[in-house]
């Protein structure tokens, strides 16, 4: 049996010397301290505790132990993340200092399907439990990431909201003067076909005339639909030339529309993360409770 760097151990001793017994439905580990030469008995609660856990309580117990550590039976080293409960389930070897002791779990008796049910219902309880203790310190810490962050985005959008500001209020100018324009060359067709009709010519004469000015008019409307695949409705057409004019502008003064969105999403999603935060943190209840309830 060689270690994780490839190098022998000295001994590799018998699984008797690491004993696992239940007790009370827990695991209780006894081993033999190097230092002191004595059994030392270490209660486990699988669902809970951690190999890590459990390697520093026995570091604690035999200051002596320069190192401890847990291998499964191919050698490759458990995480100390690992419950003890994954790792009471297969044979394992437990390493102190330079000493190997081969250890095998005893099988536990098959539980009946109705204490497997209590077993999850407990799980399940002591999950709650701990969610209810800790989920208002991790909200907290949660409300004030939140809030820096939309400190953080605020202060990007400040200046960019400032040139919004005034590259809109221009292209707003140009899409009024550019109505007002409009009006006005209808007023003066209007003028120009009714001094025609009335002073200069006769109705008959000028009948064909405003016959191709309306066909005229309609195949204008009909090639706006074609390049813009809209009806030419009035403030549908405001907004498209406002927007002409709002990306001409934006162009020239290097505004970047692209981030100014981005940053946009961002704070509305920060603004909506923040509010569900807080919700749960007036009412004491989980996050997940209360999407539950929505």
């Amino acid at each position: 049996w060689r270690g994780r760097e490839g190098a022998p151990y000295s001994t590799l001793v018998p699984s008797d010397e690491v004993t696992i017994n239940y007790r009370h439905g827990l695991p209780v580990v006894t081993l033999t301290l190097p230092t002191r030469s004595e059994r030392c008995q270490f209660t486990v609660k699988p669902m809970v505790t951690t190999v890590g856990a459990f390697l520093q309580d026995v570091q604690r117990e035999d200051k002596g132990i320069e190192r401890v550590e847990v291998f499964a039976t191919d050698g490759s080293k458990v995480s100390d993340a690992t419950l003890m409960e994954v790792l009471l389930m297969n044979d394992f070897k437990l390493v102190i200092n330079n000493t190997a002791h081969s250890v095998s779990p005893p099988v536990k008796d098959k539980l009946s399907s109705e204490h497997t049910t209590e077993m999850e219902d407990i799980k399940s309880l002591v999950h709650r439990l701990f969610v209810a203790l800790h989920l208002e310190d991790h909200q907290i810490r949660k409300e004030r990431e939140l809030l820096q962050k939309l400190d953080h985005l605020k202060e990007e959008l400040l200046p960019l909201e400032q040139m919004k500001a005034r590259i809109a209020e221009n292209a707003d100018a140009k899409t009024s003067r550019l109505l007002w324009v409009g009006l006005a060359l209808m007023s003066t067709q209007g003028g120009a076909l009714a001094w025609l009709t009335w002073w200069v010519y006769s109705w008959d004469i000028m009948e064909p005339v405003t016959y191709f000015i309306t066909y005229g008019s309609a195949m204008a409307f009909y090639a706006y639909f074609v390049l813009t695949k809209q009806d030419y409705i009035y403030p549908d057409a405001k907004d498209r030339q406002f927007l002409h004019y709002f990306y001409r502008k934006s162009k020239k003064q290097h505004f970047n529309v692209e981030r100014y969105n981005k940053l946009k999403e961002d704070l509305a999603e920060a603004e909506e993360s923040l509010r569900r935060l807080r919700q749960p943190l007036h009412l004491r209840l989980p996050i997940q409770e209360i999407n539950d309830k929505d």
